[in-house]
């Protein structure tokens, strides 16, 4: 992009548009994932749907490549594109809660931490991640699961309305009577349709939940995981636990005796009465005595707050993910090989149920199409250090595919990982893939937002 067309972009967008001569170019493009370095030729940072909607009008008739930002936790980095435009959503955090009606107002530029805040004066919340700094957007296009998936469902479970920008720069509210094909897209569909510029969603009555963490020395995995996979599916949709593999870092709650040990465990939110917390997990003992285990009640956006600084922005990483809806022996003996020998510090193994209330929705009513896996799994190789990007990418991949013939085939659309085979994004879809397809022809035909886990527009001959 050369400076007059830079300057000509900036003439009509009101936020302000970086371009790799300003001082600030550097810092615009850098995303919570450090391994990508990606140069995009501007930055727009959208301050309103106006903007957006001028926004996408200008790289169409500039012929320019097009990608959009929410916070920038996109692990293969896929809110940047090289030489193109990415409009940055990041000045659109504000949220407006209707507590009366049991709804939140959500800018597209938002983080769960902003959702999770203004919701908890309330004493509501919606199903979302378990990082408060990850963007409403990605997370919410994508199905969004988190500590509250086994009560009150997906994210998109939630979702009542959203307003979109379309391909062409005009822009529409999508819901279940507004545009519903392109509202049944959106949910678990990605960014493939449009650019969200804000969402509707449904309240639940959360405030103070039950946290708990317990762990055990990692060669007990066998014992714990066979317990954990019976356990978990038959527990009170109240009981909502992940189980990992990861290292104890040397931070609170965890005593310094054990700090810097290979483990696995759980991390449990309760969101039943309080007094019903220890007893609904008294079975922790049923493995032996774990090595640390620790209840506390807390307020909610602690909980989604807990892991933020533990693993801030600017590390590499690598994930890949996939579902499950078993946990057979023989993939047990996997994941204890790769727990024993975790490739960093930070990096880790999750299994996050997705059973529960999200199993409630029919197997077409959104775009997510598994509504019959039981754990949503990834696997991360994380290191500060740019010169271990290699040997964490490889522990990922290596564990990846030594899981991957345990797994239903498919994957949660965040955690694909940068360079998988196009062919993963149609096994995500299962047979809502072709539907999908139609939705995209009608909505974005010229595969306008294609710096996604793309999806590209049936019988399309523009396709890129």
């Amino acid at each position: 992009m050369d400076i007059s067309t830079l300057e000509a972009m900036r003439a009509v967008l009101r936020g302000p548009v970086t371009g790799p001569q300003d001082p600030d170019y550097d810092q615009a493009r850098k995303l919570y994932n450090a391994m990508i370095d990606k140069r995009p030729a501007a930055i727009a940072r959208c301050v309103d749907a106006g903007d957006v909607m001028a926004g996408i009008r200008f790289v169409r008739d500039h012929g320019l490549d097009l990608a959009v930002r929410g916070a920038g936790h996109s692990g293969p980095g896929l809110c940047l594109v090289d030489g193109g435009v990415t409009l940055d959503l990041s000045p659109m955090r504000w949220v407006r809660v209707d507590p009366a009606a049991r709804t939140a107002q959500v800018g597209g530029g938002s983080q769960l931490g902003d959702l999770d805040h203004a919701t908890h004066a309330f004493g509501l919340a919606t199903p979302s991640g378990i990082i408060s700094m990850t963007g409403v957007g990605g997370l919410t296009l994508g199905g969004g699961h988190g500590y509250l998936t086994r009560k009150y469902g997906l994210t998109v479970d939630n979702l009542l309305a959203a307003d979109v920008v379309l391909a062409d720069g005009s822009f529409v509210t999508a819901s279940e009577t507004d545009h519903p094909d392109l509202f049944w897209a959106l949910r678990g569909g990605g960014g493939n349709f449009g650019v969200v510029t804000s969402f509707t969603y449904r309240l639940h009555p959360v405030h103070t939940i039950g946290f708990g963490v317990t762990v055990w020395p990692v060669d007990h995995t066998r014992e714990v995981l066979r317990w954990y996979r019976d356990f978990l599916p038959q527990a009170p949709e109240d009981v909502y636990g992940f189980f990992t593999l990861f290292t104890i870092p040397s931070a609170p709650p965890f005593p310094e005796a054990i700090h810097h040990r290979k483990v696995c465990g759980v991390v449990w939110c309760h969101t039943g009465e309080p007094d019903g917390f220890e007893r609904d997990l008294a079975a922790v003992q049923e493995t032996g005595p774990p090595a640390f285990h620790f209840t506390s009640p807390m307020p909610y956006p602690t909980l989604q707050g807990a892991f933020d600084e533990l693993i801030p922005t600017g590390y590499q990483w690598y994930w890949r993910g996939d579902f499950f809806d078993s946990i057979p022996d023989a993939a047990i003996e996997v994941h204890l090989k790769y727990g024993e020998n975790l490739v960093s510090p930070l990096s880790l193994m999750h299994l996050y149920p997705v059973d529960g209330a999200a199993h409630r929705a029919g197997p077409d009513d959104t775009a997510w199409a598994y509504r019959d896996a039981v754990w949503s799994g990834v696997f991360a190789g994380v290191d500060p250090d740019p010169a271990n990007a290699d040997a964490i990418r490889r522990w990922c991949v290596d564990y990846w595919e030594e899981m991957h013939p345990y797994s239903m085939g498919g994957s949660y659309v965040n955690f694909l990982g940068e360079g998988e085979d196009p062919g993963r994004v149609r096994a995500t879809y299962r047979d809502h893939y072709d539907r999908l397809a139609q939705v995209k022809k009608t909505y974005d035909p010229d595969n306008v937002f294609h710096a996604t886990q793309n999806i590209s527009p049936a019988a399309a001959q523009q396709a890129r």
